[in-house]
């Protein structure tokens, strides 16, 4: 074509480009070098090879030839501006897009429709909802686009309540109907809010309005599971003629939210598609409900499939072994991630860290911690937190530090992380300046759990009044949720022996909770405590008239990778008379030397 002079015809080169471009060849190559060969290009063609580029994610080459075309004097046009915006979007570079924004106003798009809508996905895909916002709220003319792309923009960057906000302006103020997409993306934010009642509405407007397909169905199912409208989800998922993977997951994590594990395990078992995801929901679930010995069977039948195991399963099972403090079997999935080359990202190397930390492993903890190439404040958390909790105070307090040295902002977990050792390490100053820093320099609402680790920290420093009146100055709508705060600072009084604090402390969780065991009985023992033996009997009558029964106590132990369980009274183990006449001979020292002596006794003979 170059050899006959055919690359002069306008119409027949760009004929050529758009051949060489299409999708279905994959190659791009021969299209680059035909581009490098034609002499000033017009805006057809740098605008067949932006698409091109773009298509293949090739962001940057986008970025250059934008360029190059404006070099070249060209300007761009309304089907330049929406590929540069996505090349933009994917590399993430802000400073570039706002280049971009002022360029297309500068050459006449500010309210250009198509372009507009490009510009706001752009901004969603840097995370600059406001810019979005900013932008979305200026034009003149909005299609269904416009509005989806806004909708979308926000739910991706996590703005749910934004999204919810737009579609009801959507409604409220345009004539523009909503579509499949709108739907899809409204549903998603309601799921994530629990916003049944709006949920509900759009569940309606389909049923009215848009055909009942699979990619609604399965939003539709997800929103009301999440919300644990079980009933509804499942009529949901029995109306969706094709059911996709993404249905079954959906069905069985919503039974698993409710802890129906046997439906969910049913359904599982129903599945005639099963991909990690859906292995990996089920597997959680027995992790959630302290199932771990069914969690550990069903990822070995996933490995008998051959399912290839991804980074969330291992996390699934690193935080049952936590759980259950299974040390080996911690160390068995830890040797495995490296056998499946798994990479130990942010996300698995926490998982690591808190299984080795509440498996008493601290020093493993660190080892892990430090050789991690990316750390993120879910990162920093955990090692905190497990250093706190292994009463490591002032290395958690120093870690915490360097975690603000490096920017990186602590969240809500990780000032439980440092209160715990503030209160591990008796630190009243230094536990309330970081309380109060909470709010002031982080605007982080104080929650049940941060107020529970400062009554922990002034009950431990024997300042029970003003944990008491740190109590009455929560706000709380429902009483209820403070009845741990002063069950703790019960016990606190116990520690110290203040029997005036904790009979009112006793009261009011009486008045709370009347069946509530543990504060009966920790009142009785600080009675006893004080041998005050009358009022020890009338608590316990009381605990009998009230029919407060105390839970039985449990503890656990691995031995060679089999977790033992064993309840207070319970003598079901098949090992029990062994384990009785152990703890006989314990407790029996005398008895215990004689047999080692006779042991010994024995072998010498035998030699």
């Amino acid at each position: 074509m170059f050899i006959l002079g055919l690359h002069q015809c306008k119409a027949t080169l760009n004929k050529l480009m758009v051949f060489c471009t299409d999708p279905s060849l994959r190659d791009i190559h021969y299209a680059e070098k035909v581009f490098t060969h034609v002499h000033s290009p017009g805006l057809f063609i740098y605008n067949v090879m932006i698409k091109a580029l773009a298509k293949r994610k090739r962001f940057k080459s986008v970025i250059e030839l934008f360029r190059k075309l404006r070099e070249d004097g060209l300007w761009p046009d309304s089907f330049t501006y929406p590929f540069a915006c996505k090349a933009i979007g994917g590399l993430g570079d802000a400073r570039e897009g706002a280049k971009l924004h002022g360029f297309a106003v500068k050459n006449g798009f500010r309210f250009d429709t198509y372009v507009c809508n490009s510009l706001i996905y752009m901004y969603a895909e840097l995370g600059q909802v406001d810019n979005a916002m900013n932008l979305f709220d200026e034009m003149p003319e909005r299609d269904v686009v416009s509005w989806n792309v806004m909708i979308s923009g926000c739910v991706g960057c996590m703005r749910f309540m934004k999204a919810v906000s737009v579609f009801r302006r959507m409604r409220k103020e345009s004539n523009v109907k909503p579509d499949e997409a709108t739907v899809v993306s409204t549903l998603s934010a309601c799921a994530a809010l629990k916003d049944l009642k709006l949920g509900k509405e759009v569940h309606d407007y389909v049923r009215a309005e848009l055909e009942f397909s699979a990619i609604i169905g399965n939003v539709v199912l997800d929103l009301y599971a999440k919300c644990g409208c079980l009933s509804e989800a499942r009529e949901v998922f029995d109306e969706i003629r094709v059911r996709n993977v993404m249905c079954w997951t959906s069905m069985v994590c919503g039974y698993v939210n409710c802890g129906m594990l046997d439906e969910a395990r049913e359904l599982f078992d129903r599945s005639p598609v099963k991909d990690v995801v859906l292995w990996t929901a089920m597997m959680n679930g027995y992790v959630q409900y302290n199932q771990f010995d069914e969690a550990v069977a069903l990822f070995q039948e996933m490995q008998f499939r051959g399912v290839r195991v991804d980074k969330f399963t291992v996390v699934a099972l690193l935080t049952g072994c936590a759980q259950l403090g299974a040390l080996e079997q911690g160390k068995w999935i830890h040797k495995y991630i490296g056998e499946i080359g798994i990479k130990i990202d942010a996300i698995v190397g926490t998982a690591l860290i808190e299984m080795y930390a509440k498996c008493g492993c601290i020093g493993k903890s660190l080892e892990i911690f430090n050789a991690l190439n990316e750390k993120d404040a879910a990162t920093w958390t955990s090692m905190i937190c497990a250093l706190a909790m292994n009463g490591m105070t002032s290395k958690a307090l120093e870690l915490f530090s360097k975690m603000l040295q490096v920017r990186i902002n602590p969240d809500d977990i990780t000032f439980i992380g440092v209160l715990s050792a503030c209160s591990h390490g008796g630190l009243v100053d230094e536990g309330q300046n970081l309380f109060d820093s909470m709010r002031k320099d982080y605007g982080i609402e104080p929650k049940l759990e941060h107020y529970g680790c400062l009554i922990d920290l002034l009950g431990r420093a024997g300042l029970l009044r003003e944990a008491e009146e740190l109590i009455d100055s929560i706000p709380s709508e429902n009483i209820k949720i403070i009845v741990p705060l002063y069950s703790a600072l019960l016990g606190a009084c116990r520690i110290h022996g203040n029997v005036d604090i904790s009979e009112r402390v006793a009261k009011r969780l009486s008045d709370i909770e009347s069946s509530c065991s543990s504060s009966h009985t920790l009142l009785a023992n600080i009675y006893a405590d004080a041998e005050r033996w009358e009022d020890v009997t009338k608590v316990r009558r009381r605990m009998r008239d009230l029919g407060v029964k105390k839970m039985p106590g449990c503890s656990s132990v691995e031995i060679n990778g089999i977790i033992h369980e064993f309840l207070v009274s319970d003598s079901s183990h098949p090992q029990m008379e062994q384990i009785d006449s152990m703890l006989h001979r314990l407790k029996n020292p005398v008895l215990l030397l004689d047999e080692n002596y006779r042991l010994e006794t024995e072998i010498s003979v035998s030699l």
